[in-house]
């Protein structure tokens, strides 16, 4: 490597203050979007209406900015609005010709993303469609997901290891008599990579390993956790239901069929690196495209799976940054008031919720942290403790 590739590589990651400016700049408009699909979840109204809002929304903020820069820079939807309800998982993104409506009493995952020039932040969030506090399995499962994720915000820190965040997260899981979703995974982000090669599991199995990495300074990640009140293993019972892909850049696979070979130009075109829904391609064609770029690998699904009718499944995804006086959580939104039936007894978990999420000299953070652990654990469990006020700073 040249040591104007170094330098290239060096300016890319967060000691750059334009980098750490943009990953804020994606989170603000990704937070304000969250907000404004929330206003949009109502009964009777359609998904497919609230995940286009969406990523209007996202479109409109971003298309303002850098429009003076002297090279283009890419800005807009990172991951496609999706809005998956009850036991679906995720990634439900439906075509425009879906009549698909939400119900009084369903419980919303909202999953989205937002780049500016290619640096990324994602968010996902829980909300039920109900007046008044939240109770019961469904209470458990938020607060399962939502613990998780305040304890993985705390244990992702330079020095640490990746499969001591996928224990943890299981145990919390645990104690709400709850299960991770397996199969999901927390990346690693870099420019224009929203999948990078350091990952967390969310549940170590034999069939799914990844490699044992520590995490470092000035590295981004998009936690994801997803729990449920189910067995934790989805099953996809619709291949039709998928509509979110991503380009592999590494397949070069010349195509047959002259849909797909236009579909993948398209694709190529507009979506290079972060993954798209097949709204925003012309229809026809890419219903005869799309399934040749598949079976490929020239596209790589996001399936739409399924945990059994009745459960109930929670997901939290937040972006973190890790500067050098602490982490920094940039996308989170307020949960709705939760009263659980189970409570934190663990003293190892209380621990992990104890401890501070920003170097402070005369380590104030860390006491003010204990306090908030100390409330009780409503306090862990319906909002996020320090998390939240962080992300607004």
């Amino acid at each position: 490597m040249s040591s104007d590739d170094e330098r290239d590589e060096k300016e890319l990651d967060l000691s750059s203050p334009e980098v750490v400016t943009k990953y804020k700049s994606a989170a603000e408009i990704v937070n304000k979007a969250l907000q404004v699909v929330l206003v949009e979840c109502k009964p009777k109204a359609k998904i497919v209406d609230i995940c286009e809002k969406g990523d209007a929304f996202i479109k409109e903020q971003t298309a303002s900015m850098y429009k003076n820069a002297k090279k283009k820079i890419e800005r807009g939807v990172a991951f496609p609005t999706s809005v998956s309800v009850n036991n679906v998982v995720g990634h439900f993104s439906p075509l425009a010709s879906d009549e698909t409506v939400l119900e009084e009493g369903d419980m919303l995952k909202i999953d989205m993303g937002c780049h500016i020039d290619g640096f990324i932040a994602l968010v996902a969030h829980t909300h039920v469609l109900q007046e008044g506090p939240i109770t019961g399995r469904k209470a458990d499962v938020i607060a399962a997901a939502n613990t998780a994720a305040e304890v993985a915000l705390r244990l992702v820190r330079p020095g640490k290891k990746n499969n001591a965040v996928t224990e943890a997260i299981q145990k919390v899981a645990e104690a709400y008599d709850c299960k991770i979703v397996e199969g999901v995974l927390s990346h690693q982000m870099k420019q224009k990579v929203i999948d990078g090669n350091k990952v967390v599991l969310s549940v170590s199995n034999p069939e799914t390993r990844v490699d044992d990495v520590e995490f470092e300074e000035n590295e981004v990640y998009a936690i994801d956790i997803v729990a449920s009140t189910g067995d934790g293993k989805p099953k996809l019972l619709d291949e039709k239901q998928t509509t979110i892909y991503r380009k592999d850049e590494s397949v070069n696979y010349q195509l047959k069929m002259k849909a797909s070979r236009f579909i993948i130009s398209e694709i190529k075109e507009n979506f290079p690196h972060m993954p798209f829904t097949a709204r925003s391609l012309e229809e026809k064609r890419a219903r005869l495209g799309l399934v040749e770029c598949v079976n490929h690998g020239h596209l790589q699904p996001y399936p739409v799976l399924y945990e059994k009718p009745g459960d109930f499944v929670a997901q939290i995804k937040f972006t973190v940054l890790l500067m050098p006086n602490g982490s920094d959580r940039i996308t989170s939104h307020a949960l709705q008031e939760l009263q659980t039936t189970k409570t934190i007894e663990d003293p190892e978990i209380k621990g992990w919720l104890a401890l501070g999420i920003k170097k402070k000299k005369g380590g104030g953070k860390k006491k003010k942290a204990k306090k908030a652990g100390e409330k009780g654990e409503a306090s862990t469990e319906a909002e996020p403790m320090e998390a939240t006020s962080d992300a607004q700073a």
